[in-house]
């Protein structure tokens, strides 16, 4: 297997004639330093492989996926040559012939600030299992600096046996039903919130982990969202950081990365320590959610968009995607981006292991769809949910002015008044899933 050097390296790298595949876990790719490395992140323009899904089945079928193509120079690179070499002995049987190793990223690369690297904005928000086991054994995990002065949230929707079933030990249990609202799903009042938040122990200095549990919703279900506890932490995430809580964070992969890591489960519950005050005025941050008239606003503002994260069949109005929305259809002038199947899923923004998908992927797609950092943008779906997980995506990227329109499709298509489009748009063809 060729070896290259540093300075080869940067050549390809300059000159985009290879496909530069970054083999660590997703969380070192993001930007966490995992293993001492001088600075965190990746080879600017690598993409995100890592070695353990060297062991999916589908392992093939990801990297066509991510269009890496058998005629591409592959140069390969980790933590270790080991892990480089098992990668590239899946691209080797999979009829990839053009592949090199690079060993030196740690030693080099990342030690060079002349060398391009590229990390996602707020990686520190998105934390991994080996961190938060950090963090619940009283060490201080990197990036970490509150003490003990944290709370960890099981999110589930009004199904308390999904915690009980297992969680991580220290764990409290947050049915989302205690920040939205089920006459609207919107959020709560501020003294509504507020009384929550402290009933749960959390103050606005209060550092919040979030996960929730990946399962398979059923339509018919009464109430689908009991199987979708990873949204719903997400959907929590958004409305802890619109009330004022500093530093919140979510697990990435929620509950399934934690057990695929075999780190310790417990299923006695933990009841939360009230506080007093939450500390400051709520909401804090009330640019994060915006309501009816600025949605509308954004619809025809040049600056601005409101961007739809419901399922292609809910967009052109075959279906609701809700047992309890009747209106089919779509809010006239929403952009549409390739998102997930159904109301309960978003796997257009997630790995096979349901770790965030490889942020430049979802760079690329939004901009394919002129959403872009320099526009004000309002994400929404049917109720909020999806609408917050594409929201988290876009605030982790560091982008400067994204909110979720709260009301969603559930409000929009209950006020007579405001027009409802079905259908392939006419001249946006090319807007449907690929």
């Amino acid at each position: 297997m060729k070896q290259l050097t540093t300075s080869q390296v940067l050549e390809l790298q300059k000159n985009k004639s290879a496909e530069i595949i970054d083999v660590r876990p997703t969380e070192a790719y993001n930007g966490w330093r995992l293993q001492g490395e001088t600075r965190g992140g990746h080879i600017k323009g690598a993409r995100t492989l890592p070695v353990k899904w060297a062991g999916y089945i589908d392992w093939i079928e990801i990297v066509r996926h991510k269009q890496i193509l058998p005629d591409q120079k592959i140069v390969i690179y980790g933590y270790t040559r080991e892990d480089a070499l098992k990668v590239s002995e899946r691209f080797s049987g999979a009829g990839y012939q053009d592949i090199c190793i690079y060993n030196d990223f740690v030693s080099e690369w990342s030690a060079r600030p002349d060398l391009p690297m590229d990390q996602m904005a707020n990686y520190r928000n998105l934390v991994y299992p080996g961190w938060l086991m950090e963090l619940i054994s009283g060490k201080t995990p990197p990036e970490y600096s509150n003490g003990a002065n944290y709370v960890v949230c099981h999110a589930h929707y009004r199904n308390y046996d999904d915690y009980l079933q297992g969680h991580i030990p220290g764990a409290i249990a947050l049915d989302t039903l205690a920040l939205e609202s089920p006459e609207t799903w919107n959020r709560r009042s501020p003294q509504e919130l507020k009384a929550a938040l402290e009933k749960h122990g959390i103050s606005s200095d209060t550092t919040v982990i979030l996960y929730g549990r990946f399962s398979f919703p059923n339509n018919d279900d009464p109430f689908p969202g009991s199987a979708a506890g990873q949204l719903g932490a997400i959907r929590c995430a958004l409305i802890m950081m619109y009330a004022g809580v500093k530093d919140v964070r979510v697990l990435n992969g929620g509950l399934a990365a934690w057990e695929a890591e075999k780190l310790p489960m417990e299923n006695q519950p933990v009841m939360p320590q009230p506080i007093k005050d939450f500390g400051i005025t709520i909401p804090a941050k009330p640019e994060l959610i915006v309501d009816m008239d600025e949605a509308k606003r954004l619809i025809q503002a040049q600056d601005g968009d409101i961007v739809c994260t419901r399922s292609w069949p809910e967009y052109i109005g075959e279906v609701s995607g809700y047992n309890y929305i009747e209106k089919k259809g779509r809010i006239p002038g929403a952009v549409y981006v390739d998102n997930g199947s159904d109301a309960y899923h978003m796997e257009n923004y997630q790995n096979l292991d349901y770790t965030t998908r490889e942020y430049q992927e979802i760079e690329k797609m939004w901009a394919e769809r002129g959403v872009v950092p320099e526009k004000h943008l309002a994400f929404y779906c049917g109720t909020g949910w999806r609408g917050s997980e594409a929201f988290y995506n876009a605030w982790l990227l560091g982008w400067p002015r994204v909110s979720v329109f709260d009301g969603g499709w559930f409000e929009w298509s209950n006020d007579p008044d405001n027009p409802i489009e079905t259908g392939v748009p006419e001249m946006q063809t090319s807007l449907s899933p690929k």
